[in-house]
């Protein structure tokens, strides 16, 4: 699958690219009192790109550079922009 083919929802399969653009993660509080950490950044490949947002352990293990695949993830819509991430049944990996 490519970064074009992607749209709001779960997807099956898996999507690779280069992480082309990534932000330092930060501590961020849900509207239910629980503490996560993001990373968000983007996703390029020969298609397009993509923004993505890396939660909790995976905000600490990509660079800027590095070669990822999502399998089984999930692509959020806001503000008029798509976003994807590993999702709660997806992964995501280096390689």
């Amino acid at each position: 699958m490519k970064v074009a083919d992607l749209r709001s929802g779960s997807f099956e399969g898996s999507v690779e690219g280069e992480i082309t653009e990534l932000e330092e993660p930060k501590k961020i509080t849900t509207k239910f009192g629980k503490q996560l950490t993001v990373a968000n950044g983007t996703l390029r490949d020969d298609s397009g790109e993509i923004k993505i947002a890396l939660w909790n352990e995976d905000a600490d293990k990509f660079s800027k550079g590095d070669t990822v695949r999502i399998t089984n993830g999930w692509v959020s819509e806001f503000k008029g922009e798509l976003k994807a991430s590993p999702g709660r049944n997806g992964k995501i990996e280096k390689i």
